[in-house]
Order: C-alpha cells, then sequence, then structure tokens
C-alpha cells in the first residue's frame, strides 16, 4: 500500500498530467468537423466521406483500444506497464493533429489525408488515454480513493476541456480570429495545444507512483481471445459499455458541432458567442468535479442519477423551449438557451462521472469472477466508448448539416475565410459577407437544429438511466461485500503460502 505521502503527491500529480491530453482531445473531437465545414469547401460526397472514414476509424478502434490495453497488460518495464505508453502516444499524438491542422489541401485531396489522419490518430491516442485511466485501479483498490482520483482528474481534464472551449471558437471565428481567418487561427491553435499536451503529462510520468503490490508475473502470449473473454466474462462491464455508449452520443450532440453552428446561425458569426455558451454550460460541472467525492458518500449512485436525469431534462425544456419561441437573435433567447444548456450540462456531467466510476469499479468485480484484474483491458472500454460515441454523433452532426441543407451555407462561408486567408479580401470584407450569407438561413433550418440537440440528448438518457437501474448491479454495498470477499481470499492465499 501506498503510504499517505505517496498518496497526496499522486493525488496532485496524476489529475495535473490530463490537461493538455483534453486540449487536444477537445480540439479533434469538437472542433475537427467544424474546423472542416469552416475552411474546406467541401460536397456531401466528401462530407459524407470524411464522416465515413470517422466512423470507420471507431470501429477498428474496437479492436485496438482493447489490444493496447492486453498490451499494457504485458509490459514489464523498470518504469512500469503505464509511463512507457504515456510517452511515446502523447508525442506521436501531437505530430499527428499538428499535421491536419496545418496542411494547406483540399477537396478529396484533403479527404486521403484526413483518412490517414484518423488512423494513425486512433492509434496514438489509444496508446496514452488507455494508460492514463488504466493508471487508476493501480494507485488505489479504496473506494474513496478512487473517487477522489476520479473526480480531481475529470476536474482537470475539464479545466483543459474549458481553457480549449473558450480560447478555440474565440480564437478561431470572427473578429479576434488569429491571422484574422479561421484557417491560420486553427493551424496556430494546433500548434499550442500540441506543445502543452506532452508538457502536462510530464507531471504524471515523472511524478506518480502506481502500486506494484497487486500485480501479476502473467507473461502470456498476446492473445484477442483473451481480451474478448474478459469482456464477454463480466457481464457488468458489458451492460455498463452499451448505457454509456448511449449516455455520451446524446451528451455529445451539443459541443460536437451542433451547438456552434445552432449559434452562429442564429445569433451571428462570433466565436465569443460560442465560447460564453460553453463556458457557462461547463461552469456547474465545476461544482461536480469539486464535490462529487463528498456528494457520493451521501447519496447513492442510482437516487444520483434520478435527481440529475430531473435536472438534465428541466435544462433540455428550457432550451428548446425559448429557442422556438423567442424571436431570432434576440439576446434574452441566447441568455435562456445559455442557461439551459448549463442545467442539461450539469446532470449529464455527473452521469459521466458514474459511468466512469462504474467501469473502473468492474476490475475488482472481474478478480471476483475470474481471478483477474485485467486493469489496462477493463479500463480501455471507457476511451474506446468515448471515441465511438464522438464518431456516431458525428454521423448524426453530418446528418443533419446535409437534411438541413447547412452545408450551402458554411461552403459559402469556407470561400470567404479561404479568401481572407489568400490575401484577396480584407477581414471587413469577410465578415460583412459572412453576415449575408447567414441571413438567408431559414427558421425551420435553425430549429431542426436546435430539437435535434436537445430533444436527441434528452431521450438517451432517459434510457441510459432505466437501462442502468436494470442492469447494473455494482451499487456502493455490493462493492464493498465483493472488496471484502477479496481480502479475505488474500489473507488466506497469503497464509497458506507461509
Amino acid at each position: 500500500m501506498h503510504s499517505n505521502e505517496t498518496m497526496k503527491k499522486n493525488l496532485i500529480m496524476f489529475p495535473l498530467g490530463t490537461v493538455g491530453r483534453d486540449m487536444v482531445y477537445t480540439l479533434v473531437t469538437n472542433y475537427l468537423l467544424t474546423f472542416i465545414l469552416f475552411t474546406k469547401q467541401l460536397t456531401n460526397g466528401q462530407l459524407g466521406a470524411i464522416t465515413a472514414i470517422m466512423v470507420g476509424a471507431r470501429i477498428f478502434d474496437a479492436l485496438n483500444d482493447p489490444i493496447m490495453g492486453d498490451i499494457i497488460e504485458h509490459t514489464h518495464t523498470k518504469w512500469g506497464k503505464f509511463k512507457p505508453w504515456l510517452v511515446i502516444g502523447i508525442l506521436t499524438t501531437s505530430v499527428v493533429v499538428w499535421t491536419v491542422f496545418n496542411v494547406n489541401l483540399t477537396g478529396w485531396k484533403f479527404v486521403v489525408l484526413f483518412g490517414f489522419f484518423y488512423f494513425f490518430y486512433s492509434l496514438t491516442y489509444t496508446m496514452h488515454d488507455i494508460s492514463y485511466w488504466g493508471m487508476i485501479p493501480a494507485l488505489s483498490s479504496d473506494a474513496d480513493a478512487r473517487n477522489r482520483f476520479t473526480a480531481k482528474a475529470t476536474l482537470f481534464a475539464g479545466i483543459g476541456s474549458t481553457l480549449a472551449g473558450i480560447a478555440i471558437p474565440m480564437l478561431t471565428t470572427g473578429q479576434y480570429a488569429l491571422g484574422g481567418n479561421a484557417k491560420t487561427a486553427y493551424g496556430i491553435i494546433a500548434g499550442i495545444v500540441c506543445v502543452l499536451a506532452p508538457l502536462f503529462l510530464s507531471f504524471t510520468i515523472f511524478g506518480v507512483r502506481e502500486r506494484r503490490d497487486n500485480l501479476t508475473d502473467d507473461e502470456n502470449s498476446f492473445s484477442l481471445k483473451a481480451i474478448f473473454n474478459t469482456i464477454k466474462a463480466n457481464d457488468q462491464l458489458s451492460w455498463i459499455a452499451v448505457i454509456f455508449l448511449i449516455q455520451q452520443i446524446g451528451n455529445g450532440l451539443i459541443i460536437g458541432g451542433l451547438g456552434s453552428t445552432y449559434i452562429y446561425i442564429e445569433f451571428g458569426y462570433n466565436g465569443g458567442l460560442y465560447s460564453l455558451f460553453t463556458t457557462i454550460g461547463m461552469a456547474a460541472t465545476a461544482f461536480l468535479m469539486i464535490f462529487y467525492p463528498a456528494i457520493s458518500k451521501r447519496i447513492h449512485r442510482k437516487p444520483l442519477m434520478k435527481i440529475m436525469l430531473y435536472i438534465s431534462i428541466a435544462g433540455y425544456v428550457l432550451m428548446l423551449g425559448s429557442g422556438l419561441l423567442l424571436p431570432a437573435g434576440d439576446m434574452a433567447k441566447y441568455a435562456c438557451i445559455v442557461l439551459g444548456y448549463m442545467i442539461s450540462n450539469f446532470g449529464q456531467y455527473c452521469y459521466y462521472l458514474i459511468m466512469m466510476i462504474s467501469i473502473i469499479n468492474a476490475v475488482e468485480y472481474n478478480e471476483y469472477k475470474t481471478g483477474r484484474r485485467d486493469e489496462a483491458i477493463i479500463t480501455s472500454l471507457r476511451p474506446f466508448i468515448t471515441k465511438l460515441s464522438s464518431a456516431l454523433t458525428a454521423v448524426l452532426t453530418s446528418g443533419a448539416y446535409m437534411i438541413f441543407g447547412i452545408t450551402r451555407f458554411t461552403n459559402r462561408i469556407s470561400e470567404y475565410e479561404s479568401s481572407a486567408a489568400a490575401g484577396t479580401i480584407s477581414e471587413t470584407e469577410k465578415m460583412d459577407l459572412i453576415s449575408q450569407v447567414l441571413t438567408n438561413v431559414q427558421r425551420s433550418q435553425a430549429s431542426g437544429l436546435l430539437i435535434l440537440m436537445t430533444v436527441l440528448p434528452c431521450l438517451m438518457m432517459i434510457i441510459s438511466y432505466l437501462l442502468y437501474i436494470r442492469h447494473y448491479i455494482l451499487d456502493e454495498d455490493e462493492y464493498v461485500r465483493i472488496c471484502n470477499i477479496l481480502e479475505e481470499r488474500q489473507w488466506e492465499e497469503s497464509y497458506e503460502h507461509n
């Protein structure tokens, strides 16, 4: 077991490591599609190809993530099994991400490059993402300590994603765009976050010490069958994977592109407005990031989910009602939509924390049933689900753009952004031309985006709650019972050896 001094140090160094990683993740997951829409002139076929590539890459991750988890399980170095992959993964991810945001290609040439990018990004990000979150079970088996590690890590992940969420739209869209146009601005932003990511992860690499007392000397060769047997044998892991995927698809619709596009269409091409939208929307989650461990001691997960479900429904109703009933462009309407997003996001984020802990707790359940912990394999499902949900969210988002005819307007905006980057028009002329484009967007088109990004997340949250209540049995009492049994087994094994 770790000393109190080591635990305190880990509680500082481990969370700090994810700040830069989540800046990169936010850039790619939340703004890559926006970057493409507003800087590349694409046909519906090309946009469809890009969407298909994203889905295909995530299907590839269906194998890649658990395979990476198994590779980590069989990594034995003097630095442990996690840290070598943290180093390799974060450095290669930075190179790949910087490249896609700075290459000067359009049309099908860009689509081909995008295919290579997403393939390599799937490989490189998986390396450090699974390694990072896979460390939590190796830092402590105490339920309260895991809650603290999870809450603090998600707090700093939230800090990284929030900082990126504030800066990226403000500095890439509208009058404050770096270099006077979106194309140049995204390239600069990508360079900054790709430097910050490895710097922040250095805190974890050099400052965290994981437990080694529960590691096995299993040197069995890599086996796909073993990976899928682990997942198949753990019914709780299988259920929480399905539940988490449903919830995350709904949760990602607003920040995955629909939110920014709706704000620009409804209130003007101003990145500051979307930055304010995401900042206030995420503000309420800071409360959970800090106080979730204390809340979890007083309210068990299932009752807490019910409370958060009602809170989120109220937020979505406020967004939808104000968006449909109040006049277009009205700032009171904007304020109501922002407030509604903050309320709904509060409940969604609590669900995210609960899903994270539910997956991690499946490690002890796996040991209870099979005698093996398989930490990296089990925790590899969390990043896989997150990435798969982002791809499916992109399908819904791209489909909405094509159904509601949004690409017709974004292609015009992209044309003017490219002209500004080439210096053929001034920044002021660019903004005037884009404003004229947005005046042609029909009310029905904006309302369609609003309905999709409020009603669908609400329904998916309800479904995930009902499935969790019915099928996930690892509540607080059951988890404690299993841990006690495992401790008794360890004591008996130790007694027999002695």
